[in-house]
């Protein structure tokens, strides 16, 4: 009976240890397993049009469509890298919504808006493209102090750099125009396959964004010989700067749809090679830096 009860015991003893075994090596199995922080971030594509994000859309492997409000994220590969193309709508407000969402729902390692845009610098021609070194806000303004019937005068207008400050009132500071700079390594991207783009030039410039579209030719020499702008848009300002507020990489590419500079007139069909172009600076720009 007594060596029945020692074996007994004993088996009981043996399998407690295996059974411990087996979950030490689940345990150390599983810290070798790849966690979360080792899947790659996506690069996210900005759009506000259907025909600024269909084109790049229909571009990717395994794509699958999500809703989040009335933005939509097309979710899918790019040489088996993770590229989420969004359409955000138009507008300054739609664009930062989307853009903050995306970021805190699919944290991406980089962004690029991308779409349409009119010229500001008579050098440049319907079709060529802006590569946004700088993203500047072309419609926050505090207007001059003038009582009735003393007119309006836009050019005494002074910037308004909300971001300045947090009170209200008169600063120094918050009159002082913002930029945002383009992210260097996507510059270095872009300028990579720059000669692939044979639709027109493509160059570095300023572009600016407003809620606003602009047809007084006066008004569009008066940004470009003051604030340096080479085109306008409605969203690329307010995506640099909820970028710039989450430490994202971010660049702004725009195609002149038209150029009232010097008469170029509007052709939506530019959105197309534009986005042909923005395929090939996301494959040479997940082919080096973000895949470091």
């Amino acid at each position: 009976m007594k060596n029945k009860g020692f074996n007994k015991y004993g088996l009981l003893a043996i399998s407690a240890v295996l059974l411990l075994s087996i979950l030490a090596g689940w345990s150390a199995a599983s810290l070798k397993a790849p966690s979360i922080h080792k899947i790659k971030r996506p690069v996210l594509i900005e759009g506000a049009m259907p025909i600024e994000v269909q084109n790049f859309s229909k571009k990717l492997k395994n794509v699958k469509e999500e809703k989040s409000g009335n933005f939509v994220f097309y979710i899918g590969t790019l040489d088996r890298y993770p590229v989420i193309v969004v359409k955000t709508g138009k507008g300054m407000e739609n664009a930062a919504a989307a853009t903050a969402i995306a970021i805190e729902k699919f944290k991406p390692i980089a962004i690029i808006n991308q779409g349409t845009a009119g010229g500001h610098d008579p050098n440049l021609h319907v079709s060529d493209i802006v590569l946004g070194k700088r993203t500047v806000n072309i419609g926050s303004f505090k207007t001059e102090i003038k009582d009735e019937n003393q007119g309006i005068d836009t050019t005494q207008w002074k910037p308004m750099d909300l971001m300045a400050s947090e009170g209200s009132g008169s600063s120094a500071d918050a009159e002082k125009i913002r930029y945002y700079d383009g992210d260097k390594a996507l510059l270095v991207a872009a300028e990579a396959v720059k000669d692939q783009y044979t639709s027109g030039k493509v160059v570095e410039g300023t572009i600016g964004s407003a809620d606003i579209w602009n047809n007084e030719i006066d008004r569009i020499n008066w940004f470009h010989e003051n604030y340096g702008t080479s085109a306008e848009e409605m969203e690329g300002f307010s995506e640099a700067q909820i970028a710039s507020e989450y430490n994202i990489p971010f660049l702004d590419i725009r195609v002149l749809s038209n150029n009232k500079t010097n008469g170029g007139v509007y052709n939506p069909n530019t959105a197309g090679p534009c986005q042909d172009y923005v395929y090939d600076v996301v494959k040479k720009y997940v082919s080096t830096a973000a895949k470091k």
